[in-house]
């Protein structure tokens, strides 16, 4: 089996029925239970959790540990999800893991993210992994990710309206289910605040989890270096990976060239394109969106997104300070011209057409909605990119 066709097999496949952890503790199983062979950092959030994960494996990279790295979605290569201090999992990996997982017999078929997220933990452990940043891709109990059985701390970026169907509809069930994979007695680290904050207090008290919740007096939460990563909400993620870095007993040396040296790709990441500024985000709920249209006084924005999602309430945040708009399909099964006019199928061509108007004011480009529009624009903004995106999980 190539690398082409376990992809292809592997982006077809569906989770059925309801969300739980049934599926990928099957795959464990026959997997040998690699899930206890690395302890793991467990991140969640509504957002910020990428950007925390990306902080946490600079530091662990800072210190010549043997580390893990597993986040979502990714941007032009599936290899991009699953990292080790070794580099990226490599291609025959992936290629065996879904051959053998096609020809297995499976009471209850694993979906997409059951099946990339067994296939890390088996990478860890080949990869002898001591310690991993494993970020949650929905919610937090009933993510497959909650399989994991060495988890030393919690990190809970913050809770906020995104996913609301999937999650039981309300900011508090939200809440509810990202605060479930708290573990007994295992410490918590959360920049959550109003019920979010609320419900983690009280789902840490019950489970006696130690909960550090941020505030930039306390020096748990020092920055020792400013942030790598663009954009003034990064102090908050930068804090949070902080005091998780301290409870873990990193050197202050490492938390500090991890601040720093962080790279998360997609988000508030610029390019400089025939003289234009462009600004690539995968914004796709209100929250992130407010946050990242504070970064700029005015730009012209491409927009593209995918059903499900609160297009209305992302708008809001994001059309004041847009001088032009152009609307484009973010991937396969994104919205299409129902998000508004001028539409263009093609993303790359709504890009040109904003950077001939741009090329008028001096203002930049600014792309988001998905991050699936970053990916398939990102391809064409860097030099010999890997092979494009597929829908996968979003």
């Amino acid at each position: 089996m190539t690398y082409g066709e376990a992809l292809a097999w592997l982006y077809a496949q569906r989770r059925r029925g309801e969300r739980g952890l049934g599926r990928v503790r099957a795959l464990l199983d026959r997997l040998g239970n690699p899930e206890g062979a690395f302890q793991a950092v467990h991140v969640l959030g509504t957002n910020g959790k990428g950007s925390v994960v990306a902080y946490l494996e600079a530091a662990f990279r800072a210190s010549g540990l043997a580390y893990g790295a597993y986040t979502s979605p990714h941007l032009l290569d599936f290899r991009e999800r699953i990292r080790t201090h070794l580099g990226l999992i490599p291609e025959e990996e992936v290629a065996r893991f879904v051959a053998w997982a096609r020809e297995e017999a499976w009471a209850e078929p694993p979906g997409f993210f059951d099946l990339a997220t067994a296939l890390a933990f088996h990478h860890f452990r080949e990869r002898g992994v001591a310690l991993a940043a494993v970020e949650a891709g929905v919610g937090g109990e009933k993510d497959a990710t909650n399989a994991l059985s060495r988890v030393v701390l919690t990190v809970l970026a913050n809770v906020g309206e995104d996913h609301l169907e999937a999650l039981g509809g309300s900011l508090q069930a939200v809440a509810r289910e990202k605060a479930g994979a708290f573990r007994e007695g295992v410490p918590v680290v959360t920049g959550a605040r109003g019920v979010g904050l609320a419900v983690a207090r009280e789902v840490a008290a019950r489970r006696g989890a130690p909960l550090y919740v941020l505030d930039p007096e306390d020096p748990l939460f020092a920055l020792p270096a400013p942030p790598g990563l663009k954009g003034a909400y990064q102090e908050e993620n930068a804090r949070l990976a902080a005091a998780a870095l301290r409870l873990l007993g990193f050197p202050e040396e490492a938390i500090a060239q991890g601040l720093k040296e962080a790279k998360n790709p997609g988000r508030m990441e610029r390019f400089l394109w025939e003289g234009v500024e462009v600004y690539l985000d995968g914004a796709h709920n209100p929250p992130a969106a407010e946050a990242l249209a504070r970064e700029f006084w005015g730009y012209h924005l491409v927009f593209g997104a995918f059903p499900r999602k609160d297009v209305r309430g992302v708008l809001a945040h994001l059309l004041p300070k847009a001088q032009s708009v152009r609307y484009a399909r973010a991937g396969e099964g994104a919205l299409g011209p129902e998000l508004g006019t001028p539409f263009f199928e093609d993303p790359w061509e709504a890009l040109l057409h904003a950077v001939g108007r741009a090329r008028e004011d001096g203002l930049p480009v600014l792309c988001t909605g998905s991050l699936y529009l970053v990916g398939a624009l990102r391809g064409r903004l860097i030099p010999s990119p890997p092979p494009a995106p597929s829908p996968g999980d979003r």
